[in-house]
């Protein structure tokens, strides 16, 4: 009887606590940036930033408007695109992509800050603020280190060798050495 009374309580507190949750809709708004450097023929390089905007919540969000303004136009100039973009309705589980380009005037290494993302909700009257995710710091017109590509090409040519070789001496290690139970064995034989 009282484990029948302990179910029942069990589930209404379950349907309680799932009611309690599903009325508490709210959107999530996750904002990915991410960024690439391509050196072109002319010896320019080409950053190439994309941002990616998720509304992983349960409403839709209104008035979303991205803005990526760490961008100096000392060290960048704009090739395609620019660093802002609005769209009137972002709905829940759906997301929107925003991406533009620019070329480097100066070897620098460059931190860019996070993208600003401004929305509405419909139950609220103020405007909400996500910000992206941060970009690793950019090198940009730099020299790329020519001995890690050696280093590489060796691993890769002779990795297999070596282990081999290490594998056979520790195979060696272990069949010359002898175990610590026979030597006890042996101890114990020889009194």
């Amino acid at each position: 009887m009282a484990t029948e009374a302990l179910i029942i309580f069990t589930i209404v507190t379950l349907f309680a606590v799932s009611s309690l949750t599903a009325s508490d809709e709210t959107p999530f708004v996750v904002a990915r940036k991410k960024a690439s450097v391509l050196k072109l023929k002319s010896g320019a390089e080409r950053v190439s930033v994309s941002i990616d905007i998720y509304n992983h919540g349960s409403l839709a969000i209104y008035d979303v408007s991205l803005a990526d303004d760490s961008w100096s136009t000392d060290i960048f100039e704009f090739v395609a695109g620019n660093t802002s973009n609005s769209w009137e309705k972002l709905d829940a589980g759906s997301h929107v992509s925003h991406a533009f380009e620019l070329e480097s005037k100066e070897k620098t290494t460059y931190y860019s800050a996070p993208a600003v993302i401004t929305y509405r909700i419909p139950t609220k009257s103020k405007l909400q603020v996500a910000y992206s995710t941060p970009i690793p710091a950019l090198e940009t017109l730099a020299e790329k280190a020519v001995a890690h590509k050696l280093d590489l090409k060796l691993l890769a040519k002779y990795g297999s060798h070596v282990s081999l070789v290490l594998i056979v001496a520790l195979f060696v290690r272990i069949i010359s050495s002898p175990s610590s139970k026979s030597s006890a064995t042996n101890a114990k034989k020889r009194h």
